[in-house]
């Protein structure tokens, strides 16, 4: 979603969603790549030198110097972006009405004055919080929130945001000149949460001509508690506080600068030593974690929907057969995978979804190691003397996780070929319908939310990016497990929507089309001595709206 120049995420739909195009993914930025570059080595997402600008060093108490590892050079557009670098300061610049803890998910009003009283409502009022104001000093309006959605909801726009709300958000309707609507074309509790990704944008800078070039050029006018004083792709951003921010988060700093530096070794450089430059870096490499915590970092992971996954092409014999699929998985040696290439710092999947998300239930079919159980599957199915290639995503962590699948594949008679790739080409020859057998690749939809809805969507949707890669999407169980969902997305209940979910939980688990094989920790470093409160979290970026400069 970040780093790389594509996008390789899917899109969220009940039956009225729209499916992204490639063509539309590659301009919103990559899900996978962002998620992929964790330990950043990638070339295609080099970075350039980390400049600093007018402000530098470490005395300087009122600043606090952050490391991203992911690049800068994607768009700032809030309704458009997916990049780890934007999405991460556009948390910081702007507001939605309703904004969601970053670590924990609880909800709260931030433009908004108070949470809506019954979510099982068709339609949720909204009062702005009096005072609120856009970083150039004009005052945050009702058409304001009407000029966002509008562009959200548009069915010509068709910006990556409205994938999430286009099927349960009729409209949004102006009360007075202090309050909106939204009106729902069903009940959908899990708005609340959702509606933190719509941040509220202002008309009189972004409907101007030429207004949505310059937020995708990284152009940022908001009303939260940090304004955009510098933008320098490949390089750097930098923020101070706005001094008439009277929301519930402010600015615990006076100034900050985040650098973009993607390459791991010069990253994990910036942070260490006696002559530090940064307080905290996200993107931490396993293999560093011992040396920055012997040099008196802190570092500290965070679990969530990290994952590297396996992707079939069910239009290639034998990989049409369901036994096959769950043949490969059942073969992989995951435990040597977690110890030698992670780390330790994964855990085997045991469901689409990782662990700890609150619809979480461990699935009917778990892919435990069990070399006879794949060699009984793969006879089962009267496959014998197989070859398969498997083709990669060339970042580092995949990479190293790649020798055990091929140890594990040839220790159950099937030669296998690795064949790690820049990404961009590799996703090239599948948009081109060029043969491929099984990809291995990595996804982290928890950057936009957590709800199994939107998760799940990324992926399986019919006629999305994914779903064409596999050529399964047109298969009567595919057309059955997308009518499961879409009968999920609409449950108001909760209760029975989990129930929903768990089953089709169980679909996916079974037909393993396109399942996490692990799911990982992404590591965060800082220097507590000279930060505080800093939480780290399961997605790529930071947030600092918590911490305080010591």
């Amino acid at each position: 979603m970040y780093d790389v120049d594509l996008c390789l995420g899917g899109t969220v739909s009940a039956p009225t969603y729209r499916t992204m195009s490639r063509r539309d993914l590659l301009r919103y930025g990559s899900i996978l790549g962002a998620a992929a570059s964790i330990t950043a080595t990638v070339s295609a997402c080099g970075s350039g030198p980390a400049s600093t600008g007018s402000v530098s060093g470490d005395g300087d108490k009122e600043l606090v110097t952050a490391v991203i590892g992911y690049g800068n050079d994607q768009s700032w557009d809030p309704t458009q972006t997916a990049s780890a670098f934007a999405m991460a300061g556009i948390n910081h610049v702007y507001e939605a009405l309703v904004e969601t803890d970053p670590v924990t998910r609880e909800p709260y009003p931030a433009l908004a004055t108070a949470l809506p009283t019954d979510t099982a409502a068709t339609s949720w009022k909204f009062t702005l919080r009096s005072g609120a104001k856009w970083h150039d000093g004009q005052p945050v309006t009702v058409d304001d929130v009407l000029f966002t959605f509008q562009r959200i909801l548009d069915p010509e726009a068709k910006v990556l945001v409205g994938n999430f709300f286009r099927a349960w958000l009729k409209e949004v309707k102006k009360v007075d000149e202090t309050s909106v609507e939204l009106v729902f074309n069903f009940p959908f509790p899990d708005a609340l949460r959702r509606l933190a990704i719509a941040k509220i944008l202002p008309k009189h800078v972004f409907g101007a001509a030429g207004g949505w070039d310059a937020a995708k050029g990284g152009k940022a006018v908001g009303s939260g508690p940090f304004k955009q004083t510098a933008h320098n792709p490949k390089s750097n951003t930098t923020f101070e506080a706005f001094a008439d921010y009277n929301g519930p988060r402010p600015a615990a700093y006076k100034k900050m600068n985040w650098l973009s530096i993607v390459d791991a070794s010069a990253r994990v450089a910036k942070i260490s030593g006696g002559h530090a430059e940064a307080q905290i870096s996200d993107n931490i490499p396993y293999a560093n974690i011992d040396q920055l915590k012997g040099s008196g970092l802190t570092v500290e992971g965070a679990k969530g929907m990290n994952h590297m996954f396996l992707m079939f092409n069910t239009g290639n014999a034998p990989f049409n057969d369901v036994r096959v699929r769950q043949a490969l998985l059942y073969a992989i040696d995951t435990k040597t995978m977690i110890d030698v290439a992670l780390k330790g710092h994964g855990a085997a999947s045991t469901s689409f979804l990782n662990e700890q998300n609150p619809s979480y239930a461990k699935a009917k079919t778990v892919y435990a190691y069990d070399p006879d159980k794949a060699k009984a599957l793969l006879a089962a199915a009267g496959v014998t003397n197989l070859s398969v290639t498997l083709m990669s995503v060339n970042v580092s962590w995949i990479a190293d996780c790649l020798p055990t699948i091929a140890n594990s594949w040839n220790a159950i008679g099937v030669k296998t070929t690795l064949q790690p790739q820049d990404t961009s080409a590799l996703f090239t020859k599948m948009d081109q319908s060029q043969d491929y057998q099984v990809v291995a690749a990595a996804s982290n939809p928890n950057q936009f939310g957590i709800d199994a809805d939107l998760i799940l969507r990324y992926n399986y949707t019919a006629g999305g990016s994914w779903m064409k890669y596999t050529k399964w999407d047109a298969s009567a169980e595919a057309k059955s497990l997308f009518a499961l969902m879409d009968q999920a997305t609409k449950e108001p209940d909760q209760a029975k929507k989990l129930s929903l979910i768990h089953q089709y939980l169980d679909v996916i688990a079974e037909q393993a089309v396109l399942y996490p094989v692990v799911h990982t920790e992404l590591m965060t470093a800082w220097d507590a001595k000279k930060i505080t409160g800093v939480r780290p979290q399961g997605y790529p970026g930071i947030n600092l709206l918590q911490s305080k400069r010591v």
